[in-house]
């Protein structure tokens, strides 16, 4: 939801740095403040700050300005830089234009996160979209009673795209009923004292000191009067009197990963992830850039007042890719996001409608007139590789961990966890969640190799973010998810490309997917053949002693086959090579030494001596290659599979002396 948005908005336009992080500034006070100095709350929200361009510390400007005008400067400096640089001098802007170069990053500047000051029209977007294609909705209106976890796995499109419920009526929400509620009610309820991240608009960067008090005593302000144009998209609200009458919609319930994957012994005060109550106030003609929402994670999102006009980008490899290298562009604040993508498509909300948006859709938001509403963000188990392909680009682009889904490797984890219990007991698993399955496989898997071979500084991130209180073994739990997750998928859990053994059922009952296609090719079983990398190499299984060779699925895949697993490009096989061999002897049953159901088996009625056939395949597979991962040493890997079949067969009218080799077949085939 829009709650997060700078968090992808500040951290690629501005990386914190480090001079301010020691400095002596804080939100109540300045490097230059008097020891005595004390501010109030509606003071500390008008405060105008300055940055010196030298050391980049920040001041409240009645500190340092001596009673200038701040909008008259072009570069300012602080005393002490001054007086160690002299060749600096504080420089005004021309009287008669303004000035094209870099200015100080003043007024409502977000200390903390460094944000440039940007002091543009507020409306700029607006402006600028007037001329851009955009694309009227074709999502689709369902009715609350719809929406449900059964709704979404009878669905393929379900949580694919943002839905529309025109009204709460069936949705299983709760929102406050009072047809007066307001921000008057939103103070009462939640702490008149309670600090408030506010937005200015005009810069997008958060603007410190606010409480909701003051902050509902400037949405209150009538329009013409407001200073500038103010928003609160990240004022979360759980375990106020508020979270009292809000509920979230019940499909969200059903899926959400804080509901059921995070332990409910564990959601004390600063303990879980708290992103599932926001109230969002916005004053007409806010505008909100284009964001995702942390770590992909999806969003409702109900108007109790006002509209709301949304602009969506699909999030297909391509955008998130284009999503990617715009969030990292210092050009970010004056480049369209739409012109680098093909589509962009337009949503308007009015009060009473609810949205869903899906898992990692770039959005930016505009406010026509003054707004409150209503929503959360939740994680789910329909699109885990985009919720970690979202994650891997706020990492990339740096965003502050304070911007980020709290806990989100943690819930991994726990979610691991439920999923390997989940296939232990042969629950019902959908195909979709576990195609994600295999993702979070490879996400923990790798979490791990960080810890056995990342270096102590990884190691211990990767440490701290294991739930000791459910997973004690985590290298042990993460690669067990993966054999699983390819058991359940049908693949080959000892191979790295896609099982040659027939499809197995994704769970008791849960419909599998399309098959893949075989290759079944006959061959005799005392002949050689001529073995390829890319012509499969069959394994005998004759049903009966002499009888003629059945069509067998291949043992070898092509190498190049499409890999079911994202990121995960497998090593080829320098030779292979199979053998076969096929043993005739007679044997008295009394020697055969078998489980109990063979042994009865064997026993009932037999006499005299059997005729045992063994055959013997065995699948030699070598390749070397040098490891990155160990430093470049050359690693030699042999991989044998050897599979024997015995078939008895009596004759009572043959009596022969036991153990007396009849026959030996062999057929072998090298392919370097």
């Amino acid at each position: 939801m829009a709650a997060t948005r700078r968090s992808s908005r500040l951290s690629s336009v501005a990386k914190p740095d480090p001079k301010r992080e020691t400095s002596e500034e804080t939100w109540d006070r300045c490097a230059a403040c008097k020891p005595d100095a004390v501010r109030s709350s509606s003071s500390k929200a008008k405060t105008v700050w300055a940055e010196c361009e030298k050391c980049g510390t920040w001041f409240h400007w009645d500190c340092v300005g001596e009673g200038g005008d701040i909008n008259l400067v072009d570069k300012w400096y602080c005393k002490t830089c001054l007086a160690s640089h002299p060749e600096l001098q504080i420089t005004l802007l021309p009287p008669t234009r303004k000035s094209t170069r870099k200015r100080a990053r003043l007024d409502y500047a977000n200390i903390e996160a460094g944000v440039p000051h940007d002091q543009s029209d507020p409306n700029r977007w607006m402006t600028i979209i007037q001329d851009k294609p955009i694309h009227p909705d074709s999502f689709k209106r369902v009715r609350g009673d719809e929406l449900s976890k059964e709704w979404v796995e009878r669905n393929e499109w379900a949580m694919t795209e943002p839905v529309v419920i025109d009204s709460p009526d069936g949705l299983g929400m709760m929102m406050p009923s009072e047809p007066e509620f307001g921000i008057n009610d939103v103070v009462e309820l939640v702490g008149a004292d309670v600090p408030v991240e506010v937005i200015d608009v005009a810069t997008q960067a958060t603007s410190p000191g606010w409480t909701l008090g003051s902050w509902a005593e400037y949405y209150n302000t009538p329009e013409p009067k407001r200073d500038k144009i103010r928003n609160v998209i990240s004022l979360e609200v759980s375990g106020t009197k508020l979270a009292e009458k809000i509920c979230p919609p019940r499909l969200v319930r059903e899926i959400d990963w804080v509901e059921h994957v995070w332990p409910a012994g564990k959601k004390g005060k600063g303990q879980y992830p708290k992103v599932q109550l926001y109230c969002l106030m916005s004053v007409a003609q806010c505008w909100t850039d284009w964001h995702v929402d942390f770590a992909g994670s999806s969003v409702y999102y109900h108007i109790l007042k006002g509209s709301k006009v949304f602009y969506f980008v699909e999030p297909t490899p391509a955008n998130l890719n284009a999503y990617e290298k715009w969030s990292g562009s210092e050009n970010q604040s004056t480049t369209w996001f739409g012109d680098l993508v093909d589509k962009v498509t337009k949503v308007e909300l009015a009060a009473g409608n609810t949205m869903i948006i899906p898992t990692g859709w770039i959005h930016c938001v505009y406010t026509p007139q003054d707004s409150l509403v209503f929503g959360g963000n939740f994680l789910h188990s329909y699109n885990i590789a985009t919720q970690l392909r979202v994650r891997d680009i706020e990492i990339n682009t740096r965003v502050p961990k304070k911007f980020r889904f709290p806990f989100f490797t943690k819930m991994c984890w726990y979610a691991t966890d439920k999923y390997v219990r989940d296939l232990k007991a042969k629950e019902e698993i959908s195909p979709r969640i576990l195609e994600g399955l295999a993702s979070l496989a490879t996400f923990v898997v790798s979490e791990v190799r960080m810890i056995e071979r990342g270096g102590k500084e990884k190691e211990k991130e990767a440490k701290e973010q294991i739930p000791g209180d459910r997973v004690r073994e985590p290298g042990a739990l993460a690669r067990e998810l993966r054999w699983r997750v390819r058991n359940a998928r049908g693949i080959d859990s000892d191979s790295e490309g896609p099982s040659t053994s027939s499809p197995v059922p994704p769970t008791n009952g849960a419909t599998a997917g399309a098959k893949r296609k075989r290759t079944e090719t006959p061959i005799p079983a005392s002949t050689s053949t001529s073995v390829s990398t890319s012509a499969p190499v069959p394994v005998p299984a004759p049903s009966a002693p002499n009888a003629a060779p059945a069509p067998v699925q291949a043992e070898e895949e092509k190498m190049e086959s499409p890999v079911m697993f994202r990121n995960f490009v497998p090593r080829k096989w320098t030779e292979v090579r199979r053998d076969s061999a096929v043993t005739t002897c007679f044997v008295d049953p009394s020697s055969i030494q078998e489980e109990e159901a063979m042994d009865k088996l064997v026993q009932e009625g037999t006499v005299g001596a059997a005729e045992l056939q063994t055959k013997v395949d065995t699948i030699v597979k070598t390749r070397r290659y040098k490891d990155k991962e160990q430093g470049g040493k050359t690693v030699v890997e042999r991989q044998t599979i050897t599979r024997t079949l015995d078939i008895y067969t009596w004759d009572e009218n043959i009596t022969r002396d036991v153990d007396v080799p009849m026959e030996i077949a062999n057929d072998s085939a090298t392919v370097s």
